[in-house]
């Protein structure tokens, strides 16, 4: 499942990771630099479990729980509506 963005969320690079807008309410969220990564990968059509397994390999994690966490982040991104699943291509 490849994820974007909704069209009234724009992002904003920081620092330390990612900021994300709603436009519709007016609220904004901010990602930590793993937070940021999840979302690009996802949105650059990586699923959870190869996203986890990348993290796995840089943080003192295993891949059972990074998939866990990337699970999460993308369900509450979900829940704010912030992204929605792409969909897919008529082949």
């Amino acid at each position: 499942m490849s994820l974007r963005l909704r069209t009234d969320v724009t992002t904003c690079e920081t620092d330390d990771g990612l900021v994300l807008l709603d436009a519709r309410s007016g609220r904004y969220w901010q990602l930590n630099a793993t937070g940021a990564a999840i979302l690009r990968a996802s949105l650059n059509g990586a699923t959870p479990q190869q996203i986890a397994a990348r993290l796995a390999t840089r943080q003192p994690v295993t891949t059972e729980q990074a998939t866990r966490d990337v699970q999460a982040l993308i369900e509450q991104l979900e829940q704010a509506r912030l992204v929605e699943a792409e969909p897919r291509s008529a082949s």
